[in-house]
This record gives C-alpha cells, structure tokens and sequence, in this order.
C-alpha cells in the first residue's frame, strides 16, 4: 500500500497570507504545505482520499489522480471540507455516486452546508452538474469495507470535536487531535506507519499536539515510523529534520510513504 500526503499545512497554509517569516519566505519546496488531505492507495490501485481541502483540484492534479474509490473525511472544520466541489470532476465520470464517509457530527454538517450536493429534492439545471456523492455515516465502533480496503474508525478529541481518524492494514492515520479517545490505543497497536498531527515546538494548543505532545503519544502507540502532518509556518522542515528523534520524519506535500 501507498500513502501520498497530498497537503501538510494547517487553515493557514504555508506561506501564510502577508507573512515574510523565514519558512513563508524559504526556497525549500518542502516548506510550501498546503492544506491538509492525504490519498492511501492499495496493492490493487484502488484509492481513498482523506479530506477535501479547498486546494484539492490542485493536489489531485499535482499527483496525477483522476479517479477516487471513496473518500474518508475526519472532520468538518473548513480548511476540511471545502474543496468537496472538486469532487465533481471525479464523480462525472463513473456510472454511479462515489461513497464518501464521515462521523455523525460531520455527516450532518456537510447536508446543511452544502444542501446543493445532498439534497435529493434538487436538480442541478440543464447543461450544469454537481458533485454526485453517497454520504455514509462512519459508527466509530465498526470497521468498514472500502475502496479495496478494511478501514477501523480511531477516535480523537479536538476541542469540542470528534476526530475520525483510521486504521489500515499497517497504517495509523490522525489528524487534527489533541487526545485519544477510548479504544484508539487498541486500534492502533501494532502498527508500522503512523501519522500525527504536530503545529510547533513548545506552546502547547488546546486543541491541537505539539510536536512534542506528537513524539510523546507516537512513543506511547510504539509505531515504527511516525510522520508529523498539520504544520504551520513556525516550524520549518529542515528544523524539524534536524531535532526530531529517529523514527519520527516530518511529512511534506509529495511525499510518499510504501507501507
């Protein structure tokens, strides 16, 4: 299986908007992150996609991705979500919805935010589309069957918001957490690769890891490798390179993990 981060940034991105910091400014491509998604691609070449951030018609096209399986999404918070357009030019071209997943929370969100897409009641005019999905609500307590791949919900907290990140096969995927909730740890032991989301040194967020709240819980779970994901531009990626312990790499936009 392969893992292709498709965005690493947090709702700012990097560069962020007006700002001339040293990793806004750097001529490292790895310093460019854009907002976060990522795509898990099995043996067999079937793809799911997490999360559909505003910039997702650029990250498909920069991994030369036309076609999606289904796509998973943790959460609903903007920077999330709301690429989900985008998924129009994948859907106009299978013969039936592409199944997309999300928590309870999240599930209803995306029908109230974006009626057009969701309600069945309404037809797009003549010579116009939408995107053509079918939303599946995610039951943290059952693994499910997609895109070619057994998928186990692994709950977080993130504020007041549930998380949903996952497991499969070898793989440990979350994003946007501060804690785990009961029953991750189980879900995610054993695993080889790991992702966790990590904002900065030190400075610890209410609703976010810091990169030493990361190491410490990738410690914790015992994952042989562990990629950093979520940065934001005060941390630059040689830095990162350069202070964290070994098995722990920041992820950067491109990257691709075999697993």
């Amino acid at each position: 299986m392969r893992l292709r981060f498709l965005g690493t940034g947090t709702s700012f991105g990097v560069p962020v908007v007006g700002c001339d910091c040293d990793t806004c400014t750097s001529d490292d491509a790895r310093d460019r992150r854009l907002r976060h998604a990522a795509l898990i691609e099995s043996d067999e070449g079937h793809r799911l996609l997490i999360d559909t951030p505003p910039e997702l018609r650029l990250q498909l096209l920069d991994a030369g991705v036309g076609t999606l399986d289904a796509v998973w999404f943790t959460h609903c918070h903007a920077d999330h979500v709301q690429g989900i357009d985008d998924l129009r030019a994948v859907s106009v071209r299978r013969n039936d919805p592409l199944r997309i997943m999300a928590g309870p929370g999240c599930a209803e969100t995306l029908r109230h935010r974006f009626e057009y897409i969701f309600d069945n009641a309404y037809r797009p005019p003549p010579g116009t589309s939408r995107p053509e999905l079918r939303l599946e609500v995610i039951d943290p307590a059952h693994e499910v069957r997609a895109a070619g791949m057994t998928l186990r919900p692994v709950c977080a907290q993130h504020g007041p918001t549930t998380v949903y990140g996952l497991r499969t096969g070898a793989l440990g995927y979350i994003t946007d957490a501060k804690t785990l909730m009961p029953g991750a740890f189980d879900a995610l032991a054993g695993c080889k690769v790991l992702v966790l989301n990590a904002l900065w040194f030190g400075n610890p967020h209410p609703t976010h890891l810091n990169v030493e709240e990361a190491i410490e819980l990738s410690r914790q779970i015992g994952a042989e490798r562990t990629f950093l994901t979520h940065l934001t531009h005060r941390v630059r990626h040689q830095e990162l390179v350069d202070a964290l312990p070994s098995g722990i790499e920041p992820a950067y936009d491109g990257l691709t993990v075999e697993f």
